[in-house]
C-alpha cells in the first residue's frame, strides 16, 4: 500500500500545474523514525495500526525531534481514532485525519489543504 501511495502522489499534478509531492516511505515505523530529521518534511502521513508502535507514539516521538512538523493519520475510522487521539494528546490540536480506503486525487487535495493551512499567517 505505502508504494501504490508513493508513485500515486509523486505522479499527482493538479489543475493549477502543480506537480506531484515529493515522497519518503517507510512500512516499519522504527525505520521511520531513525531516518526522521527536523526541517526535512513538512508533512507527516501516518497510519495509526502498526506493528511495534502505532502512529500516535510515532508522532509523539517525531514532534520530539521537531515540534514544528504537521501530521495527517490515515485510519479506518475516524469516530473512534479521534476519541483515542483526544486520550493520547489532550492540549494537541490535530483535525486531519484520512479514512481508508481513499483515492489519490482525495488524498492529495487533503494533502495540498494541510500545506496551505501551514502556510498562512497565524
Amino acid at each position: 500500500m505505502a508504494l501504490s501511495l508513493k508513485a500515486g502522489l509523486e505522479n499527482d499534478g493538479d489543475k493549477e500545474g502543480r506537480g506531484g509531492f515529493a515522497v519518503d516511505t517507510f512500512n516499519d515505523p522504527t525505520e521511520a523514525l531513525s531516518n526522521f530529521k527536523a526541517d526535512l518534511y513538512d508533512l507527516l502521513l501516518l497510519d495509526i495500526r502498526m506493528r511495534e508502535m502505532n502512529g500516535f507514539e510515532l508522532y509523539r516521538r517525531m514532534k520530539e525531534i521537531d515540534h514544528r512538523v504537521k501530521v495527517c493519520f490515515l485510519t479506518a475510522s475516524e469516530t473512534y481514532y479521534n476519541d483515542e487521539l483526544k486520550r493520547e494528546f489532550p492540549k494537541l490540536d490535530v483535525r486531519c485525519f484520512v479514512t481508508k480506503p481513499v483515492s489519490i486525487g482525495d488524498l492529495a487535495k487533503v494533502i495540498r489543504e494541510q500545506l496551505i493551512e501551514e502556510s498562512k499567517p497565524l
